[in-house]
């Protein structure tokens, strides 16, 4: 859980640069190539290419394209017609897709699980929830789609990697990860993308180099990495964290106003659902004993 939460901690920085510095000033098409170009290029030097199991290589490329290619270019486009504050409301959703879609691998269904994930999202709610402005429909299919996506990657590299466990350490083939999301961004810039919008300044190409290496290269490996080692439950709940980390870094650094309370009421919320997920785990583990 260490690396989720340290994860958390630096996508909690991405929604406000996102918002105070590339939305609407740079492509967005561009943003997530130059992104996932600099995380291939980490990796690329370490990388096995032989000697892995191939199911596990095509579903990481498979991974890599939903997780990071399609989430990301959603996400983007949404702050065309969202504000930070309501891209982090509809983003709540998450925790419900992982576990669904966690269960529906594994085939069978938890309750404690989904519960734990849908106060996860009342503690999110509870903490941005909002009078809604503006044609935000648009903005909400987008985010629906990113939070699909980017809960289906996650949930596919937590099982590939489980079922398909090998000598080699992680980065000795995660390039292969963003191999497939830069197959999605390059056909989207391609088709899509705005070359009369590339960053301007030093400062859009330093935030998209810091974003490159850290919120994505080390972010994603390490979110992969913790994801293998908490339950489905536990990896909802991650998820939601971003809502109060990315309230309080835009709080702190941007000094924009933020509802303390509230804040602090829906983090409470946010930990009462690990807690509740502890619990169902505890109970699960009683029953199987008691079961033998």
């Amino acid at each position: 859980m260490p690396y989720l939460i340290v994860v958390n901690i630096l996508w909690a920085f991405s929604f406000s640069l996102i918002g105070e510095y590339l939305a609407g000033r740079v492509d967005s098409d561009f943003a997530v190539l130059v992104r996932v170009a600099i995380a291939a290029l980490v990796f690329i030097p370490f990388t096995r290419w032989r000697g892995v199991p191939r199911p596990l290589l095509a579903g990481l490329w498979l991974a890599g394209a939903l997780q990071f290619g399609v989430t990301y270019l959603c996400l983007y486009r949404s702050f065309g017609v969202l504000t930070v504050p309501e891209v982090l409301l509809f983003t709540v959703l998450t925790p419900i897709y992982v576990t669904l879609l966690d269960d529906a691998l594994a085939r069978r269904f938890n309750p404690w699980a989904l519960l734990a994930a849908l106060v996860a999202v009342g503690g999110g709610v509870l903490i941005r929830f909002q009078h809604l402005e503006g044609d935000y429909l648009a903005g909400f299919v987008l985010l629906q789609i990113a939070n699909a996506t980017f809960a289906a990657g996650q949930v596919l590299c937590r099982h590939l990697l489980i079922r398909y466990p090998t000598d080699w350490p992680l980065y000795r083939f995660f390039s292969h990860f963003f191999l497939g999301a830069l197959g999605v961004a390059i056909a989207s810039f391609a088709i899509f993308g705005n070359p009369a919008r590339l960053p301007q300044t030093a400062l859009q190409w330093g935030v998209l180099v810091w974003m490159g290496l850290f919120a994505t290269a080390l972010g994603m490996f390490w979110w992969v990495k913790g994801s293998t080692r908490v339950d489905a439950g536990t990896l909802a709940v991650m998820n939601e964290l971003h809502v109060p980390l990315g309230l309080l870094v835009n709080l702190l650094i941007w000094n924009r106003d933020a509802d303390i309370p509230r804040i602090a009421l829906g983090g409470s919320v946010i930990l009462l659902s690990l807690w509740l997920n502890r619990l169902g785990r505890a109970r699960g583990a009683q029953a199987r004993i008691e079961t033998a």
